[in-house]
């Protein structure tokens, strides 16, 4: 009888994520307002979704505190689109809203397949952080002076990869995360966010060539502490991050082909210097090579093992074995979820967190201040190429950067900051005037 439930649900998973992933596109277009029936279906997927993972959990456990947590989360979801929508009325941005509670769903629900105790904590972390980020958007719609800490954020930006770089604990061979005893947590993922309003505050007014230099030195700086650090996952963001902002700022396309450039003359570079760089080339190359399959390549191998068992339909929550990969709920998420989920699916997920990004862009590009432009779109740049960087290597499709796919794997630091991110946004998108958002939608009809 499990098994056959286990096989219905994972038909039903897949033409429910298409449909949700369609839903996604659409509501892009037009009104905030206009799409409320598209809105409640993507809910009630969501909601069904998660009921039916967490019965298939439970059937499997048979913990009962799997139906705690559960019911927990349900309470989550409601309040959380509950308050948001209460709050912030029209202006919210609910398509980014819509996407935040489907990618934590997707989240809770493979986290507590894999690990209840790391399902909870995250949980917790979640719920939380939540709390803490319904205040951001009407601070950032009260404060008037954010475009002008121009030095506070690059000055705490630096000194907290200082600290990392002096006192930070070694994970997989580089300095990633502050130990407090009671408390770990990652500052690089706090600095992404002072690093984009960093730029975008020195940039906001004036892209004179001289601020261009200073803005490239700075920046350098960031990046040169974190590969200091062997941190060159967070480094290769940081440095596309500013190229693309840079790139927006002046509308000059020679910033592009010049961080191109440097980013090829840098990876060369690193590739000389840093054996764990060369080690992730050789099992990009070939991960079943003999002699590098159990070794440089094994990461990479169990993660294309995963995903191949999959297929397109997948095997079936507990069908699978993603246990077998390395790391599972950080880096290599996504191989048990193309596992035990499919590839229609994982595609879909992929789809989803493009959707993200596209609204991120929308909400940055309707704001009349080039601060806010240039905030959102480096916080959307982030987001993506953090999500292309975990889940391309997971795929194999370009070398393993061993960073998390935000909202979706395991660790603290990072969701916690990934939600700030999308709180951020979500003040850009309440503070844009009126009569903008009115001209905006107007154009779109036409």
């Amino acid at each position: 009888m499990t098994d056959l439930l286990t096989s219905m649900a994972k038909y039903a998973f897949i033409i429910l994520i298409v449909f949700y992933t369609y839903c996604s596109f659409i509501v892009l277009k037009g009104r905030k307002n206009r799409h409320s029936a598209a809105y409640h279906l993507q809910g009630l997927i969501m909601y069904t979704i998660h009921l039916t993972a967490f019965v298939l959990i439970y059937i499997n456990t048979k913990d009962i505190n799997i139906i705690m947590l559960y019911l927990a989360q349900v309470a989550y979801f409601l309040v959380t689109k509950a308050i948001f929508g209460i709050c912030y009325g029209k202006k919210l941005s609910r398509p980014l809203l819509s996407n935040m509670c489907m990618l934590l769903c997707i989240s809770f629900i493979t986290l507590t397949r894999l690990s209840y105790d790391n399902a909870l904590k995250q949980f917790v972390i979640v719920a939380v952080a939540t709390v803490m980020c319904f205040f951001i958007p009407i601070i950032i719609k009260i404060l008037k002076n954010l475009p002008y800490l121009t030095w506070l954020y690059c000055i705490a930006g630096i000194v907290m990869l200082g600290v990392v770089l002096v006192m930070g604990r070694l994970t997989y061979g580089a300095k990633l995360s502050i130990d407090l005893g009671f408390f770990t947590f990652q500052p690089s993922e706090f600095v992404k966010i002072l690093y984009v309003l960093f730029i975008a505050s020195l940039l906001h007014k004036n892209q004179e060539f001289k601020r261009i230099v200073i803005s490239a030195i700075f920046a350098g700086m960031h990046v040169i502490i974190l590969v200091f650090s062997h941190d060159l996952g967070s480094a290769l963001i940081f440095f596309i991050v500013y190229v693309f902002m840079i790139y927006v700022a002046t509308g000059q396309a020679r910033w592009l082909a010049a961080g191109a450039a440097g980013g090829s003359l840098a990876s060369i570079i690193a590739y000389k210097l840093f054996a764990h760089v060369r080690v992730r080339v050789l099992a990009y190359k070939n991960p079943f090579q003999l002699g590098v399959i159990d070794d440089e390549g094994y990461q990479v191998a169990q993660s294309l093992f995963a995903i191949g068992t999959g297929s397109w339909l997948g095997m079936g929550l507990y069908k699978g074995l993603p246990e077998s990969v390395p790391i599972v709920t950080k880096d290599l998420v996504f191989s048990a979820i193309a596992e035990e989920f499919g590839g229609f699916f994982a595609i879909s997920l992929i789809l989803i967190c493009f959707s993200t990004f596209l609204t991120f862009i929308k909400v940055a590009m309707g704001h009349p201040s080039m601060f806010y432009k240039l905030t959102g779109l480096g916080l959307g740049m982030t987001y993506a190429i953090q999500t292309v960087l975990t889940i391309g290597g997971a795929i194999n499709f370009i070398p393993f950067t061993g960073v998390t796919l935000p909202l979706v794997s395991y660790g603290g630091s990072s969701i916690l900051c990934t939600l700030i991110t999308f709180a951020i946004i979500q003040g850009i998108s309440i503070s844009i005037p009126d009569d903008i958002e009115d001209k905006e939608v107007d154009d779109d009809e036409e």
